[in-house]
């Protein structure tokens, strides 16, 4: 079926995104971008281990056991150089406005311990900073021992083996981060300014803070954000945000089943833009983020009535008496129709300490949004599903980027280029056991890499969104799959809008079958990494729609373009004279005669049968235009006809034609590679349409296509990176040293093969084990 027009078009509206359950392809709107605060995660410096993402980076790693050994042998403390007690790892938008004193816990309290009779919510209690996001998601990790003792290691504290240094576990995009922090802390008049325990010698989450701001770059950095965002990095887990303002029926189920699956939750209310913090006259704090600590239904026994009703525990970071004060609060009047074996059981405390129970329905009225982090399937141990085994996620994750000109084609409005980005194809099977539908539930998320490091500058997370397509026919449609299809074929689901949140979700109830999974971001062009994570009920077949790596036919369209044979005949007729005549008595050329050669071809074009005089003018029509079109793309198509080939480029195509390693070629050898030149030639002219002197990234794939040579979204991305222009353009030289080194490489590996087979002719034992001489191992893989 073919797009109606408002499913063509993407229009930006000021709306909090809301998660839908199900969406239906003959039911879809426009697609929106939209704006508002986030918070990601940076893992530049050297902290632990290194990287983030599932590719680690390389370099010096902080290893807690081994910097506290030296600690100890040394008799000195611990001081982290990499996030030193400078007032830029306090703020780096401004100077602190009074003077704190780092100082160590037994500068600060007398017998200092890392737990006191162990972690609980009520550890956590709110300093100065705005990060009550972050400690409604600490509060949450106490609940769960086995995520609690992930993030907080237990072999360590204040006993014989303390030398100043901690540190902590957070997952980071795909991988866990060991971060090593000393502990200095922030203070002012001796005491703790940021998170700090209700009890004044015990340290761990203040010490936790202290290593979650130090990924940050700052403290200053964890003002402001989402709390599913830190709970994700406790948990490695997936995020679903849902607005109480547009309830799906089922959201209560929901919650239940994630208080089931372990999972952590939070919700706030929206604050008023003019005030922050706000209090309500039921108690609650506008802006300002709390936690959930169980979902329960209740048995309630009433003189008109008996049933169950919908309860929620939820917490104030503050843990001080700013608590919900309407129905089911502390001492009110309903809770006299509960059982005292009921209230036993739910550990019911009537303190003022920030936590309080609430009904659903109240819940939903008073609160604006919803924050849920869905466990990371590993996490869930059996004794913690116990007999149900169903509540355990099926996951999977694919690691992919946007790069400016060759896979960042901006979302649906950009039709042209849209097809671009990545492509992840999805196979679902088994619907929901306990769906009368028959339909699979899935959450999609989608979440960009590394952006908060680069807020120092001014840059903020981009706008991002996702759409999902069903494939009736998977196996006979193109892979990727291109313009025609996403011209005719509208989603099935999609986000609900386009946002610039580091993560955006969906839950959605999606037929068995499969699909096709894109995300992008709003506008073409933007750069940046990202995380795809699917979570499903059942089993999910995921893999990326791409194209195999390797040679296919040339163009039939490249082939109509050659000159007549006659033509071609007299055009080497001319390179070979010209070819002989530079070559000299061995008769081969080294690179600097073959640029000498391609140059003559190129600009004189033998093929066209110019004569003397029209090279004269044309080189000087050449010198005029580029003079007179400098600084503009056109200047440099003259300058490269003029200049011709680069060295770069001359000294790859020896290598990559040179099979005799001489460093030169035979006339027979730059034959071949005349008529490959030929062929790249006109593919280049072909899709530079309006002779600028280069062609638009987007359309690289298909160049290179169109030549024969077959490359997937990965090696499209490095193609790009190594050989476009800043705005995302492919020069004719750097077309020409990407054909020549897909030929190279995709020749390679014939001579891995011939490199396996000398292997194991050199180890007939077949124990894995040969010998070479360095002489013999460089000749065979160097030069290549």
């Amino acid at each position: 079926m073919k797009e109606s027009a408002l499913d063509s078009f993407v229009t930006p509206v000021p709306k909090t995104p809301s998660t839908n359950t199900s969406l239906n392809q003959n039911n879809e709107s426009q697609e929106h971008s939209q704006s508002a605060c986030s918070t990601t995660i940076n893992t530049s410096n050297i902290i632990g281990e290194r990287g983030s993402g599932f590719r680690p980076r390389a370099g010096d790693v902080q290893d807690f056991e081994v910097l506290r050994d030296q600690c100890l042998q040394r008799g000195a403390l611990f001081e982290d150089p990499d996030f030193d007690t400078v007032d830029s790892s306090l703020f780096y938008s401004k100077s602190p406005d009074k003077r704190f004193e780092w100082r160590r816990p037994s500068e600060i309290a007398s017998n200092p311990q890392l737990f006191i009779e162990g972690a609980s919510r009520f550890d956590v209690q709110q300093g100065e900073l705005g990060d009550c996001w972050l400690l409604a998601a600490v509060a949450n990790l106490t609940l769960n021992e086995k995520l609690f003792y992930q993030v907080v290691p237990n072999d360590q504290g204040f006993d014989n083996k303390y030398a100043g240094i901690f540190h902590f576990r957070f997952w980071q995009y795909g991988r866990w981060v060991d971060v090593v922090v000393d502990d200095r802390l922030p203070t002012y008049h001796g005491k703790l300014i940021f998170l700090h325990s209700a009890t004044e010698n015990e340290f761990w989450s203040a010490l936790l803070e202290k290593a979650y701001a130090k990924i940050h770059g700052s403290y200053e950095a964890l003002k402001g954000g989402s709390t599913c965002e830190a709970m994700e990095d406790f948990t490695g887990g997936v995020s679903e945000m849902y607005e109480l303002n547009e309830v799906p029926p089922n959201l209560f189920m929901i919650m239940l089943k994630a208080f089931q699956r372990q999972s952590l939750m939070g919700c706030s209310i929206e604050a008023d833009p003019s005030v922050t913090e706000m209090e309500t006259p039921q108690g609650l704090v506008k802006g300002h983020a709390y936690s959930i600590t169980r979902v329960t239904y209740v048995d309630i026994t009433t003189p008109n009535t008996t049933g169950k009703i919908p309860l929620l525990r939820l917490r104030n970071p503050w843990g001080n008496e700013a608590e919900w004060n309407g129905p089911w609060s502390d001492k009110s009047a309903e809770w006299r129709f509960i059982s005292e074996s009921d209230k036993q059981s739910l550990g019911l405390v009537f303190d003022a300490d920030g936590e309080f129970w609430m009904s659903y329905k109240d819940f939903v009225k008073y609160f604006s949004r919803l924050e849920i982090c869905n466990l990371n399937p590993d996490l869930l141990t059996k004794e913690q599903l116990g007999e149900n085994k169903n509540l355990k996620w099926e996951m999977s994750v694919f690691e992919g980027e946007w790069v400016r000109g060759a896979t960042a084609g901006g979302c649906r409005n950009f039709l042209e280029t849209f097809a671009s980005n990545p492509q992840y194809r999805i196979t679902l099977e088994d619907p929901d056991d306990e769906d009368e539908e028959r339909k699979c539930t899935v959450i999609i998320a989608l979440m960009q890499k590394n952006r908060r490091a680069q807020r120092k500058i001014g840059a903020e997370c981009l706008t991002i969104g996702f759409a999902v397509y069903q494939l009736i026919n998977p196996d006979s449609l193109p892979k990727p799959l291109d313009t025609n299809f996403f011209k005719y074929n509208a989603s099935t689901a999609r986000s609900p809008t386009f946002i610039n949140l580091r993560e955006i979700s969906s839950r959605f109830s999606l037929p068995p079958g499969t699909y096709c999974i894109v995300p992008s971001t709003f506008d073409p062009n933007e750069q940046g990494e990202f995380l795809l994570r699917v979570f499903s009920e059942h089993e999910n077949n995921m893999a990326e729609l791409d194209d195999e790596v390797g040679m296919g036919e040339v163009d039939v369209k490249i082939k109509e373009q050659e000159p007549e044979p006659d033509k071609v005949d007299k055009a080497n007729e001319k390179i070979k004279e010209f070819f002989l005549k530079l070559a000299g008595v061995d008769q081969e050329v080294d690179w600097m005669e073959l640029k000498d050669i391609l140059d003559y071809a190129m600009r004189n074009d033998v093929a066209s049968n110019t004569n003397a005089g029209d090279n004269i003018l044309i080189n000087l029509l050449q010198t005029f235009c580029e003079s007179f079109c400098q600084g503009s793309p056109l200047a440099s198509t003259f300058k490269m006809e003029k200049a011709g080939f680069s060295k770069d480029v001359c000294r790859s195509m020896i290598a990559m034609m040179d099979w005799d390693r001489s460093g030169k070629l035979g006339f027979e050898e730059f034959k071949s590679l005349w008529i490959d030149i030929r062929q790249w030639k006109t593919v280049f002219k072909m899709y530079d349409k309006e002779s600028k002197g280069y062609i638009n990234g987007f359309e690289l794939r298909q160049a290179l296509n169109s030549v024969g040579y077959h490359l997937n979204t990965h090696i499209l991305n490095i193609m790009c990176h190594r050989y476009a222009t800043k705005d995302g353009n492919i020069m004719f030289d750097d077309f020409i040293m990407c054909a020549v080194r897909l030929k190279t490489m995709i020749g390679k590996k014939k001579l891995f093969m011939r490199l396996w087979h000398m292997f194991k002719e050199r180890d007939p034992d077949n124990k894995n084990i040969a010998s070479f001489t360095m002489e013999e191992w460089v000749e065979k893989t160097l030069y290549s």
